[in-house]
């Protein structure tokens, strides 16, 4: 009996790296190397349970790299910007797996990308968790590993989340929490993270037809009032979407962590950035629209 290959994924007790730990297992074509900061917790318990071989990985320290890449035939990478803020950690850690991809020979790595919005703007706008994942992707094509890039969208599990809808002070209604002023009726991709293992089990099926390529996903594309309208229909309540009285300009400069960030991104997403809706289905056909995935976790959104 031949032996499977060993994908090695990254941040496999997080929400992507465990969608992709356990769309790989369920697949059952290869060995999961379920990589963790912490051994203990119950999510890796919980992998170690459907058979995945759980083990330290820390992208902060090279070596702990090169251990859990050894002989390894690929690997699922993504970094949390929000774990420090700091675009130039995040480029860090993406290029110490990138060479060590390179170095152990890796055959194909799936990078959870996005773009360098700065690059691409000429320094325009600067979004900084996209554009450190951006530098990562790129270093990956120039020193040439195996790779395809996978660009996500907006995550619906955010509606439980910083985009929650609020309720409001005057009234037997909620706002939303994404205001109408950043994108206004321009459609937001989005998708859940949930769905996102199954698109990436299917890429490392494919290499022949991915590998060299960055693929957007996307689940579907819905303006504002649209979300406002599908939260409103679960919820029973009004949600309206937040037509707040400023600018980007102004919105930016308001004081919560991340405005000026917020604002960027959704400046950016008004240049419609390439997301894939048909691929996106072809690679998981049972990707959820948002109507479905509310419907799905009502308990959720009524409890957030």
């Amino acid at each position: 009996m031949t032996s499977k290959k060993i994908i090695a994924v990254f941040g496999a007790t997080g929400a992507q790296g465990g969608s992709v730990a356990r769309a790989v297992l369920e697949g059952k074509k290869y060995v999961v190397r379920a990589l963790t900061r912490d051994v203990t917790r119950p999510k890796a318990q919980a992998l170690r349970d459907l058979g995945a071989e759980v083990v330290e990985g820390d992208l902060n320290d090279k070596a702990s790299v090169e251990a859990a890449l050894k002989g390894a035939y690929g690997a699922f990478l993504v970094t949390n910007f929000w774990d420090h803020s700091s675009k130039e950690k995040e480029v860090c850690q993406g290029k110490v797996v990138a060479d060590v991809a390179k170095s152990e020979g890796l055959k194909h790595v799936v990078y959870s990308g996005l773009e360098n919005v700065k690059r691409l703007t000429n320094g325009k706008l600067e979004v900084l968790h996209f554009d450190g994942k951006g530098e990562v992707e790129e270093y990956f094509w120039s020193i040439g590993v195996p790779m395809t890039s996978v660009g996500g969208a907006a995550y619906f599990e955010n509606f439980f989340g910083p985009l929650k809808p609020v309720k409001a002070s005057d009234g037997d209604y909620y706002t939303l929490g994404l205001p109408h002023c950043l994108l206004g009726d321009i459609p937001m991709d989005g998708i859940s993270v949930a769905d996102i293992g199954a698109v990436v089990c299917s890429i490392f099926n494919s290499p022949e037809e991915f590998v060299g390529k960055a693929v957007g996903l996307s689940a579907e594309a819905l303006t504002i009032q649209q979300y406002a309208d599908v939260l409103s229909k679960s919820l029973g309540k009004e949600v309206r979407d937040a037509k707040v009285n400023h600018p980007p300009e102004a919105y930016e400069k308001l004081e919560f962590p991340g405005a000026k960030e917020m604002a960027n991104m959704c400046r950016f997403y008004q240049m419609k950035p390439d997301r894939d809706i048909k691929l996106t289905h072809r690679l998981n056909p049972k990707v959820k629209s948002f109507s479905q995935f509310i419907s799905e976790n009502q308990a959720a959104l009524k409890s957030s």
